[in-house]
């Protein structure tokens, strides 16, 4: 996975650094404040605002770095931009029919971004693969860790407006 490029929506990419931006300059001068003042109030070995405020430091900095990795490997791409949009690539949205004719809405959106609640499934997903490419009416297979199953894609859309 390390070759393949990490795409990402814009409204993605808006999410990471916002989060990158709360962590770096809210939350861990916050941290750093309470572990300063916990500091100066002696012992150390039994101070739970500086023992927990040290743990709390060492994860902000290794979310701090996982944010920045993933922003520096992401390749934004406006699903309103995309050329094709008669095939399913990467920020469609497209409704699927399994066997038993149960449609469900998914779209396609950087692995960064999921939410399975919200019918918002990785680029590198499974079914994501298998639909890649697919026209409406396109019948596919997919394997899944329930089995087999077959979809009909039903319908392909993109949205109009950017999710800046």
């Amino acid at each position: 996975m390390i070759d393949q490029p990490n795409y990402i929506t814009p409204a993605g990419y808006a999410s990471l650094r916002a989060e990158y931006d709360a962590l770096l300059g809210e939350e861990r001068p916050r941290i750093v404040d309470v572990v300063s003042w916990a500091a100066g109030n002696g012992d150390r070995s039994e101070n739970g605002d500086y023992i927990y405020g040290r743990k709390r430091l060492r994860e902000i900095d290794r979310r701090l770095g996982w944010l920045s990795k993933r922003m520096k490997a992401a390749k934004v791409v406006d699903p309103a931009a995309q050329p094709d949009r008669s095939r399913v690539w990467f920020g469609a949205t497209v409704t699927i029919a399994d066997e038993d004719d149960h449609q469900r809405v998914l779209t396609l959106v950087g692995d960064d971004e999921t939410d399975a609640s919200a019918g918002r499934i990785g680029w590198n997903a499974p079914i994501a693969r298998a639909l890649r490419g697919a026209a409406t009416g396109d019948v596919r297979r997919v394997t899944l860790p329930a089995g087999e199953r077959e979809y009909e894609v039903i319908a392909i859309t993109y949205d109009e407006v950017s999710n800046e």
